[in-house]
């Protein structure tokens, strides 16, 4: 069956549907779902349904629009004083951590498959599926709930949202060097690498401001227009990055923190907005790399053979290696939440996108690479992706994660904030009532929310353990102030 105007939207809806009904059932199993997607794509594309889609090109420029969308939706619900301890190790992680899985993965690759493709090669096949994909590791840790000590969570979210630039630039020095028969000027590349990553980084800061400056003071009397107008902001981002020869990718990322950690006009209807368009690319995206493969191809001797011996030495080596090699200067990770770093090497749609571009250069061999990152993607996603909570579970990594109890914002111009508080055996020491709760000035209890009720409270109103307190105050800094000094770390924020 050929794609064409006349059927392509009754297929596409009818692929969404399906997609969203087998994230669903995939959940309960504790399947990831961007693995269900995956076969969704492949059971309706050329060896089972017969949707023919075979165009690069095409799922190679969906990938990139993709991608743009999740990473800034991932730098979005990033916050920056999560990822400040853990700046320097997730940027080792993002940088040496990608060069080293590559070159260990590569000499291996050469090692069992010498035969078939030269070191060059070997290297590109590791380079392409050297960094963890961002919208595997977000949406599993995210879909999930998946609370984590040690500062992991963000650690992980960090090293996947900023280490595709150096995928990338492997990727594209590989296939230069290949297609020069060997000729490359490491100077060259390597200056290369810190003009692509150091405008990147400035280009996302600096249109990051931008955008938080047009979002606040353009005065759009329809609201849903900022969104339009945050999108258009993400697609210029990576453009103009781009065109300028930074990675549009680190970009993206960085401007998602930007606009993320800032005040900004109706910020949770555009964090809900850019959540499910983040998801609705992220199926499209898994789609459309379902439908480029051929599932026979995958079981293939010399395709299965090399992707199995790749990904089991990746997941149990050369990952490993990797962090354990990065994180040795810091003393702030015990060795059970290193091992954990280690096991969330999730590899996904990037490394399958960064395939494509082999192919577009009609590399030799070039089919082969593609098919064998598909197998391992599969593998890294049913071996690690379906592990990822139970394992940290196993390892006592686990924490449960503070959800929001109200889901309530007040207009940008109220001055006040609103914080969720949950009611611990300390707050009630000097009594159980509303009134012997020690508040600060100007700041006062407007909700309960008790198991499944919610109420407004009176001073009489007795509290119980367990109970979540929707406090609105004209100074929220000295309110948390207030309760970290009675050991309540971290009560549920908002802006």
């Amino acid at each position: 069956m050929d794609l064409n105007t006349g059927n392509i939207v009754l297929i596409g809806s009818l692929l969404l549907f399906i997609s969203v009904l087998a994230g669903k059932a995939g959940s309960r199993f504790g399947i990831p779902a961007l693995l269900l997607f995956l076969g969704v794509g492949m059971a309706v594309g050329s060896d089972g349904l017969g949707i023919q889609f075979n165009s690069a090109g095409t799922a190679q420029f969906i990938g990139m629009i993709a991608l743009s969308v999740i990473l800034f939706s991932g730098g979005m619900d990033t916050k920056f004083s999560e990822i400040k301890p853990v700046l320097g190790q997730g940027i080792l992680l993002s940088t040496l951590g990608v060069f080293l899985t590559a070159g260990l993965t590569g000499y291996f690759i050469y090692l069992i498959a010498g035969s078939r493709l030269t070191l060059l090669e070997s290297m590109l096949l590791a380079s392409v599926m050297s960094s963890t994909d961002s919208a595997a590791v977000f949406s599993i840790l995210r879909s999930r709930k998946q609370g984590l000590k040690q500062r992991l969570r963000p650690m992980l979210e960090l090293e996947s949202g900023s280490n595709d630039p150096m995928a990338y630039m492997l990727t594209i020095l590989l296939i230069s060097a290949i297609q020069a028969e060997g000729e490359v000027n490491l100077w060259k590349s390597l200056a290369m690498f810190v003009i692509q990553m150091s405008v990147g980084a400035l280009s996302g800061f600096l249109i990051g401001k931008l955008a938080i400056r047009t979002l606040n003071r353009i005065n759009v009397d329809n609201r849903s227009m900022y969104s339009v107008l945050l999108l258009a902001f993400v697609f210029f981002t990576f453009s103009i990055t781009d065109l300028i020869y930074g990675n549009g990718y680190l970009a993206v990322y960085i401007a998602g923190l930007m606009v993320g950690n800032h005040k900004i006009v109706y910020k949770k209807s555009l964090s809900t907005f850019f959540d499910g368009f983040a998801w609705l690319f992220q199926i499209v995206m898994f789609l459309a790399l379902g439908l480029l493969v051929n599932p026979h191809e995958l079981i293939q001797p010399d395709v299965a053979g090399i992707g199995l011996l790749v990904g089991i030495f990746m997941i149990v080596f050369s990952r490993p290696i990797a962090v354990y090699l990065c994180l040795l200067p810091f003393r702030g990770l015990t060795p059970k939440g290193r091992l954990y770093v280690a096991w969330v090497g999730l590899r996904g749609a990037v490394p399958i996108i960064f395939a494509t571009y082999p192919l577009i250069a009609g590399l030799d061999n070039s089919h082969l690479m593609f098919n064998v990152v598909f197998f391992i993607t599969i593998l890294s996603l049913l071996i690690q992706g379906t592990t990822v909570s139970r394992f940290a579970q196993l390892l006592g990594l686990s924490t449960e994660e503070k959800t929001e109890a109200f889901g309530i914002d007040l207009p940008d111009k109220v001055k006040s904030a609103l914080s969720e508080i949950d009611v611990q055996p300390v707050l009630l020491a000097h009594g159980d009532r509303l009134r012997d709760l020690i508040l600060p000035d100007n700041t006062l209890v407007v909700m309960v929310k008790r198991e499944e009720n919610y109420f407004v409270p009176k001073g009489a109103t007795k509290l119980v353990v367990g109970d979540k307190l929707l406090v609105i105050s004209d100074n929220d800094e000295e309110l948390h102030r207030e309760y970290q000094s009675l050991g309540i770390i971290n009560p549920v924020g908002k802006d």
